[in-house]
């Protein structure tokens, strides 16, 4: 309690000095300001790029029959039916949110000006949620068109202009493979992603395609079940991407009956290399940024150790008159601490303030092309008080020892 002691004498001796205490905050709210909205903006950065990434699907892991064994590609037992079953068991997979099969052809469409390859993937309703998909005109698949094997079909942006001059598209019938289709919806313009061109796409239930597409690849069975193109896993998170791949991988094994010798006869292709490399570059970048604005702190605390060196030559005679009253050393050197703490602190809050500000004028200046985010963390905060706070502990030290080592009668006697 003693202490709190001199956090009047400091406000009464900062408020004595305003436009000096003002220009020696500067340094520091200049320094906690720059280092808020540099962190936010590599932050904000890191944000919209796994965003983005998530948005491509990364999550996703794409499982295959066939695999490597020592750069060779061997074939494996087809995927089936079966194991998609059995991988939507979230009992025995709980970092798994869905598995999605999926049936793919390449079929040529149309004549003329309007001829084309339209790939054509049989699956189920969950497969626009996996990808994300966005519809401009109509809706896709429904569960009860899975389960009557309805020939609706939901089709690409290419597609659409390819087949009816950009005119509304749902309700009209498009033919695959000699098969008329409904169009229920066209999906919005996306391009090219991992997984192909969606707006070359058409998505048909996936007991359709398994039964009327035979005509150009039949749809064997194995086992007594439907065989399969690939299965998509999607991963609860992308923090449990890796976990997600190790079950499926463990589940498929045992399905298989592979020994433990032996190399697995499917692959599983996933994304994490690309998030280890964008984490890695966010982490990167929001350290550059950070050290640019911690040279600014930096300068700041070297302009608050220069100010307390001349007050406490401004104040030699007060030192000198406190301590041939009985002050002791301890109290000379927390009365300079404290008032060094609070011209950091305060200059800490108005930087927060301002770093704030700085951060809803760069928003304003985003763009969807040039999508510009600050975004600033409680734990950031709470780094730049306690930042703050160690800058008028370490840079007020040295003044603070300074004026406990002048001698009281040569204190006195200083002009």
């Amino acid at each position: 309690m003693k202490l709190l002691k001199y956090f009047p004498l400091a406000a009464e001796n900062i408020a004595a000095r305003k436009l000096r205490s003002i220009l020696t905050m500067l340094g520091i709210i200049i320094g906690v300001a720059s280092v808020l909205t540099t962190l936010g903006i590599g932050r904000g950065a890191s944000a919209d790029i796994m965003q983005q990434i998530a948005s491509e699907g990364i999550t996703i892991l794409n499982v295959e029959s066939g695999g490597y064994s020592d750069q060779t590609w061997t074939s494996g037992q087809p995927l089936t039916m079966a194991d998609v079953t059995a991988l939507s068991d979230r009992s025995l997979h709980p970092d798994i949110d869905q598995a999605v099969p999926l049936y793919r052809q390449y079929i040529h469409l149309g004549t003329g000006n309007s001829s084309m390859f339209m790939e054509v993937v049989g699956t189920t309703p969950a497969y626009a949620a996996i990808h994300n998909l966005e519809l401009a005109q109509g809706r896709f698949l429904t569960e009860q068109e899975i389960a009557q094997r309805t020939k609706s079909v939901v089709i690409g942006a290419d597609v659409a202009q390819r087949q009816f001059a950009g005119a509304d598209a749902v309700g009209k019938s498009l033919r695959i493979a000699n098969q008329p289709f409904t169009v229920v919806g066209v999906l919005r313009k996306r391009g090219w992603d991992r997984f192909g061109n969606m707006d070359i796409r058409a998505v048909i239930p996936l007991a359709v395609a398994q039964d009327r597409l035979r005509s150009t690849s039949p749809a064997h069975r194995h086992r007594g079940e439907y065989t399969v193109s690939e299965i998509q896993v999607n991963a609860v998170s992308i923090e449990r991407l890796d976990a997600a791949a190790r079950q499926v991988e463990q589940t498929l094994r045992l399905r298989r009956a592979l020994a433990a010798d032996e190399p697995n006869d499917f692959s599983i292709e996933s994304q994490a290399w690309l998030l280890e490399t964008a984490n890695s570059v966010a982490a990167t970048l929001t350290a550059f940024l950070a050290g640019i604005g911690a040279i600014s702190l930096l300068v700041g605390g070297i302009g608050i150790m220069n100010i307390m060196l001349v007050s406490v030559t401004e104040r030699t005679r007060e030192i000198g008159l406190r301590k041939a009253v009985g002050a002791h050393n301890r109290d000379i050197l927390l009365q300079f601490l404290v008032e060094a703490l609070m011209l950091t602190l305060v200059g800490g809050l108005i930087g927060i303030a301002i770093s704030y500000g700085l951060a809803t004028i760069v928003e304003r200046f985003s763009s969807p092309d040039f999508p510009l985010a600050v975004l600033i963390e409680p734990g950031s905060l709470a780094a730049a008080v306690s930042v703050s706070a160690a800058c008028g502990l370490l840079f007020g030290l040295y003044p603070a020892i300074r004026a406990t080592r002048l001698d009281p009668i040569d204190a006195l006697r200083h002009e």
